[in-house]
């Protein structure tokens, strides 16, 4: 009996073979489950990576702004060029050989900024020699007027020994014409100190000389000279010699130089309203209006100049841009007002969560753009929210989202 229950007992104490794999998958489980969203979570941030990587590659519309009237008011157009007022090329003042070049094309510099500088040895060398002479003189100056000092008390008593009959009255006047000599004296060496702190200036100058600044504020066009190489204000060496270190373009002062026909120039007044349109953004629409009318004719070409000036700046507006100006007719007395917003294409406008939306192009970023639409104008469309200038995306996909990378397409 005895012999039984201790097998039953053991019996009972032995673990199950099936029981042990449960229990084996149960504590697996929370590891499994663990794994598998971690998995998740990395498929998912790959595919957001992916996407928030992908460059979408669209085409770019630009925001105009329309006029009363619109381009139907327009009572002439013209071809023409972007110039610059202020263009200037920068060169040394003296001839030089250039041992530092600050500049780069397309960097913007301010007025006073140091562009280049000449090797200045020979300059200095002047300068120092200049301060040497004028030290020189100075000493002159000061023994000049200890000998001066010196006879006019010799003069002093040889006055009062004559006025006591004990010299003569002709060693007095010696005395006297000693002081009067040796004032003229002190007097020639201030002169002389004046002349060598004008050769000091001088050699100043010409150390100043070496170092080449900006005229204006304005952006690097062109570089034209290289460390090592000799400039001169003047053409010489032979063709050798660079005659200037750089050029500078005041992007302020861009405007519009056109052609008109004479026989046309009745139909442009001064301050009369234009449209500006560039080869480079046939979609965009600049505001204009017309500075002076060159009074000259050109008798070649049978054509009078006409100046315009550009009243939107934009860095893109470049010099010898070639451009296209409509020149309007004024709007009569009460007629209806500009209208509001700016002009798009229609195809650039989509819908996003049940507002009306369009794709602002920021760089390489695509940046989301609540709109409000207006009227239609054949293709194009009003809308309000958005500036007028602005490039965006003119026909935005599905699959493109607020801060998506985008590139633009050639232009065939």
């Amino acid at each position: 009996m005895g012999t039984m229950e201790k097998s039953d007992l053991l019996n009972e104490l032995r673990i199950d073979k099936g029981d042990r794999e449960d229990q084996d998958t149960a504590s697996r489980w929370p590891w499994i489950a663990a794994a598998a969203v971690l998995v998740l979570a990395l498929a998912g941030a790959g595919a957001w990576y992916a996407l928030s990587s992908k460059a979408f590659e669209v085409e770019a519309a630009t925001a105009s702004a329309p006029r009363a009237g619109g381009a139907d008011a327009a009572v002439l157009q013209a071809t023409g060029y972007v110039t610059a007022r202020r263009l200037a090329t920068v060169s040394a003042q003296i001839t030089g050989t250039v041992s530092e070049l600050l500049i780069e094309e397309g960097v913007h510099v301010e007025a006073g900024q140091v562009l280049a500088r000449l090797d200045d040895t020979a300059q200095r060398a002047q300068l120092a020699q200049a301060q040497a002479g004028l030290h020189a003189a100075q000493a002159n100056l000061g023994q000049a007027q200890a000998q001066l000092g010196q006879s006019r008390r010799d003069l002093v008593r040889a006055q009062d020994l004559a006025a006591r009959k004990l010299v003569s009255t002709q060693s007095a006047e010696q005395s006297r014409t000693q002081v009067d000599t040796q004032s003229a004296q002190v007097a020639a060496q201030s002169r002389q100190i004046d002349l060598a702190q004008a050769q000091v200036r001088a050699a100043q100058v010409q150390v100043d000389y070496c170092t080449v600044r900006a005229p204006f504020s304005g952006v690097i066009t062109a570089r034209s000279a290289q460390v090592g190489e000799i400039v001169s204000p003047l053409s010489a060496g032979g063709g050798f010699t660079r005659t200037g270190i750089g050029t500078i373009v005041d992007m302020d002062s861009l405007e519009i130089e056109v052609d008109v026909t004479e026989s046309y120039i009745n139909r442009v007044t001064p301050n009369q309203h234009a449209q500006a349109t560039l080869d480079a953004y046939p979609d965009w629409n600049i505001p204009a209006h017309v500075i002076a009318i060159i009074p000259t004719a050109d008798r070649g070409k049978a054509t009078v100049k006409v100046r315009v000036a550009i009243e939107q700046k934009d860095p893109r507006v470049l010099p010898d841009m070639g451009v296209r100006v409509s020149f309007l007719e004024d709007a009569p007395k009460g007629a209806a007002a500009s209208p509001k917003g700016v002009l798009l294409p229609a195809t650039s406008i989509v819908q996003r969560e049940g507002k009306s939306v369009v794709y602002a192009i920021d760089n390489d970023r695509a940046r989301a753009k609540i709109v409000t639409p207006g009227q239609s104008r054949n293709d194009m469309r009003m809308v309000e929210g958005i500036a007028a200038g602005t490039r965006v995306v003119k026909q935005p996909s599905a699959e493109l989202a607020d801060g998506a990378k985008v590139t633009l397409k050639a232009v065939q």
